[in-house]
């Protein structure tokens, strides 16, 4: 269950990292054991094509109002990226989880669905936030929070799939970093109605 959590949010953040990561550690290591019906992630032109296609989106989500567009593809491919990485993830043997796949064996679309869920609300708190970004440093943020976006991901990913307990902590830092994004919203829209300037930062 963390696993596929951990996993899904990172598509959240990222599409293509966990289901990249995945892929390689189940090609060129013992770290995961893919199940049958996802062994395809592991394919030498699936691996190729996710790397290009992250190499796309790293470029993409750095540039901004290119970012906004970018966010609103995502939309779609970013939840689906989490329900494959988390009907992968949770149904994988990991070097910390034996056999959390037999959790689901009657209902195999619940994993699917709550990856969906899980990278969809992730994937909301990044498009709210990125505006935020970009108004209140002039753009000039956008590369850094996508820097820091791309990093988490990894690091979820990795966290999954190694030490799947951690992934409570990510979600922590997830949580957080939605809470201060509302926050800041609000704060700027109480500026806005009462006219008073405020600076970027």
């Amino acid at each position: 269950m963390l696993t596929g959590t951990g996993l899904a949010a990172s598509a959240g953040l990222n599409a293509y990292i966990p289901l990249l990561v995945m892929g390689l550690l189940a090609r060129y290591s013992d770290l995961i054991d893919l199940p049958n019906g996802w062994t395809w992630l592991s394919n030498g032109w699936v691996l190729v094509i996710l790397g290009v296609l992250l190499a796309v989106e790293v470029v993409a989500d750095k540039v901004p109002v290119v970012d906004h567009v970018n966010d609103v593809v995502q939309t779609v491919v970013r939840p689906t990226a989490g329900g494959l990485a988390f009907g992968a993830g949770s149904s994988a043997q990991t070097v910390t989880v034996s056999d959390p796949g037999s959790f689901f064996s009657s209902h195999q679309w619940v994993p699917v669905a709550a990856g969906v869920l899980i990278a969809l609300c992730v994937h909301g708190v990044k498009a709210v936030a990125r505006p935020v970004v970009n108004v209140s440093t002039a753009g000039f943020g956008a590369p850094v929070a996508s820097t820091v976006e791309d990093i988490g991901s990894v690091l979820m990913s990795v966290l999954a799939i190694l030490m799947p307990v951690l992934v409570l902590v990510g979600l922590g830092f997830l949580g957080w970093g939605a809470v201060a994004v509302v926050r800041r919203r609000r704060r700027r829209r109480a500026l806005a109605a009462s006219g008073a300037p405020h600076s970027f930062g």
